[in-house]
């Protein structure tokens, strides 16, 4: 146990000094990517390799007064979208009929929906034909929210 107690301790300069440094230099550059591309797909053969495509972090959007969202991803073919969805203390979400499958994960503050209170951590499934008639947050929250866009709003 000594023997492995030393050890941690030798590394914890090498550790220290990589979490100094800048994250743009864990980040290769696109002329990077091209590079490797290129060379690969030379060794490979004819057929087009494409880099990655740098992300790009979504814009937060206010489509109501108090309610704010980022939209992760879409999958036209499911009729789903997925994002993170903040309330601000007090405001509630419209009332509405799921069209599709409903997940949201708590990841901070307190969510009300109907009469079943959410605290970070919790997880709320509904099916398509159910509806939520209130959604409101006292606190203010944020969640991950995977839901269908067609959900019909009252």
């Amino acid at each position: 146990m000594k023997r492995i107690r030393k050890e941690l301790e030798a590394l914890e300069p090498i550790a220290a000094a990589l979490a100094a440094w800048p994250s743009e230099v864990l980040n290769p550059s696109p002329k990077l990517w091209d590079r490797v591309a290129e060379k690969i797909s030379g060794e490979a053969g004819p057929q087009l390799i494409q880099p990655a495509r740098e992300w790009t972090e979504p814009a937060w959007e206010s489509p109501a007064p108090g309610i704010w969202c980022k939209l992760l991803a879409t999958d036209t073919q499911r009729d789903r979208v997925s994002m993170l969805v903040r309330l601000e203390p007090g405001v509630a979400y419209p009332p509405h009929r799921h069209a599709g499958i409903e997940e949201l994960h708590l990841l901070q503050g307190e969510l009300w929906i109907n009469d079943r209170k959410l605290i970070p951590g919790d997880f709320s499934y509904a099916t398509p034909g159910t509806a939520d008639v209130r959604v409101w947050s006292e606190t203010g929250c944020t969640c991950v929210l995977i839901t269908s866009p067609s959900d019909e709003l009252r």
